[in-house]
């Protein structure tokens, strides 16, 4: 049997079991390195077992199946650490020697699926929930589940906006086109630092205008400018969409250019300045203690938004953080009582500096090489950006542990 034949969950079907809570295990084949580096997470513990491929693979001789290796291999080395109940998915980096293996398990009885693709399918897996949709407004979240990274698709009047687009950029042209909408404006909230940006790409090929602050087309390490000319989304910018108002608001913290887009008075994307656990860390740019005070009234500005305010952010820590359609959204009043950094907010600047200072995770080193990508002053290929892509984002503060405050 060939690796397409082996049973197999799409990365589409993964999503859908995680959002579901379903019950299975996983059996990651990959390198260590690999598997502590990324993990697959749901919104229920997952039993994980990592276990590299060629630890499981000890062939007779050369003519041996690759399936029946395993098989062999499987009683003697895992013995009761796999679960005889319940479906087991099999993963690794592309989604090939994972199809052994999960034929090799299948062969033992296992009710055992292979992932499509790897993780290197689920890492490009894109999801998209509804907002908002009447004859007014639609507005579409784009999320990509395995890097917590969400993008926005809104319209009014046959006209549409993009926020905080990824690199592949194919979901939200083709939205566009089946609603026979044409996008009009592409911003990015910020110098993005977790995953390279598809605003300016996108805006070319469409003639649309491209919008980001001019404070953040400045990389912060090298204080070198970026090499493409844009539109400049400054605090108080007002477009109208159709039968829609949208307006800018400079939330400098996250980024010094950071800039949230409050649509219709009534939904803020809030780019990273806050999402729906926490709130976006003020070190990328090597500033944290400078830019902690910007932050501090960044907050103080948003939390002066009515209660009601919608609050779409642009990443998400962990997919429990998703409303029961998948959604990741919540109110701002909401956001006040059960965010942690907003309740830090309340205890005044001093706390407030504290707690995010001694709340700083480790500073990813890909970082850096995708500010400059975005900034034009480094050109990778597919493969390349795969490679600073991996893994989830890293954009918002350390969750403190239970009992500490």
């Amino acid at each position: 049997m060939t690796t397409d034949q082996i049973p197999a969950w799409s990365p589409a079907d993964l999503h859908r079991h995680l959002h579901d809570g379903s019950r299975f295990s996983i059996l990651d084949v990959r390198n260590r390195d690999e598997f502590e580096a990324w993990q697959i997470e749901g919104k229920l513990p997952l039993q994980t077992l990592n276990v590299p491929y060629f630890d499981l693979l000890e062939l007779e001789d050369e003519d041996e199946e690759i399936a029946a290796a395993v098989a062999r291999a499987v009683p003697e080395r895992l013995k009761d650490s796999l679960p005889r109940s319940g479906p087991i998915m099999v993963i690794c980096g592309q989604g090939h020697t994972s199809g052994h293996v999960a034929e090799g398990l299948r062969r033992l009885g296992y009710q055992a699926f292979n992932l499509e693709g790897g993780m290197a399918a689920w890492g490009d897996h894109y999801e998209m929930r509804v907002v908002e949709e009447s004859q007014r407004l639609v507005i579409f979240q784009i999320s990509r589940p395995a890097r917590g990274c969400l993008g926005y698709l809104f319209a009014s009047g046959g006209n549409a906006m993009v926020v905080d687009a990824a690199r592949h950029t194919g979901i939200y042209t083709r939205i566009a086109a089946e609603r026979g909408w044409r996008i009009t404006d592409v911003f990015d909230s910020h110098l993005q630092a977790d995953h390279l940006s598809g605003g300016l790409e996108m805006a070319e090929a469409l003639g649309a205008n491209y919008w980001l602050h001019p404070y953040d087309s400045i990389e912060p390490t090298d204080l070198l400018p970026a090499t493409f000319s844009f539109h400049y989304l400054e605090d108080a910018t007002t477009f109208t969409l159709g039968e829609v108002s949208v307006r800018a608001l400079h939330m400098p913290g996250h980024t010094l250019g950071m800039t949230n887009l409050l649509l219709d008075d009534r939904y803020l994307l809030s780019g990273d300045t806050v999402f729906i656990e926490s709130i976006g860390r003020p070190d990328l740019g090597g500033r944290a203690k400078t830019w902690v005070p910007l932050l501090y009234h960044s907050l103080q500005r948003l939390l002066a938004l009515p209660d009601r305010t919608l609050v779409l952010p642009s990443h998400f820590g962990h997919i429990r953080e998703a409303d029961d359609l998948g959604c990741y959204r919540a109110t701002l009043g909401a956001l006040h009582s059960h965010n942690e950094g907003l309740r830090m907010f309340d205890r005044g600047p001093a706390a407030f500096s504290a707690y995010i200072l001694e709340s700083l995770p480790e500073h990813p080193k890909s970082y850096d090489d995708i500010r400059r990508v975005n900034t034009g002053l480094l050109q990778v290929d597919e493969t390349k950006a795969g490679e600073l892509e991996l893994g989830r984002n890293r954009c918002g503060l350390s969750h403190r542990e239970a009992g500490q405050d």
